[in-house]
């Protein structure tokens, strides 16, 4: 059993992870989409492994490598509707999403690693073109999810890199 995850990892903004290392204030707000890209490369890569061991839990209470890559390719969905809806709306609200009810009734641990690769690099691609249109003013535009946190632009995508590069580390352990 998964023990869902209560942090608020809004913290990264402010300083660097100590665990993978990424010093998310230093990131360069135009540098996202490649780094998006860039990890979404070493998790297509990742998933061309054997697949017996993608699956396999390093413990009952840490997902599997699948598990991980599945989360990552959905945060890169779910943060390219929220980007669109930073640019489109004023101020938006974010619905909130439960990652370890979705990982549960999308049957993370048991999806092909071969179409999770697939999707993963579309879903990365299509987040990396978002960001790559953002221009001027754009990047102080604001949305909030429903705990009070306040992002723009800019910080999102800092928040957002945040995410797959500390799941590589999870799976890895390789430091940014």
């Amino acid at each position: 059993m998964i023990t869902p995850d209560t942090k608020d990892w809004t913290w990264v903004l402010e300083r660097s992870c100590p665990d993978c290392g990424l010093d998310t204030p230093a990131v360069v707000r135009e540098d996202v989409a490649g780094m998006v890209r860039a990890n979404a490369a070493v998790w297509v890569e990742l998933l061309a492994g054997e697949r017996d061991g993608l699956g396999r839990r390093p413990s009952p209470d840490t997902w599997s490598p699948l598990e991980y890559a599945c989360h990552v390719r959905d945060v890169f969905r779910m943060f390219d509707v929220r980007l669109g809806l930073m640019l489109a709306e004023d101020g938006p609200l974010f619905a909130n999403w439960d990652q370890d009810v979705t990982a549960v009734e999308e049957r993370y641990g048991e999806q092909d690693p071969a179409a999770v690769a697939v999707e993963l690099a579309e879903a990365a691609e299509r987040l990396a073109a978002s960001f790559e249109r953002v221009a001027g003013e754009q990047w102080q535009r604001t949305g909030n999810r429903s705990d009070g946190a306040r992002f723009t632009v800019e910080s999102f995508s800092r928040y957002l890199i945040h995410d797959p590069l500390h799941h590589l580390y999870d799976v890895t352990g390789v430091r940014y």
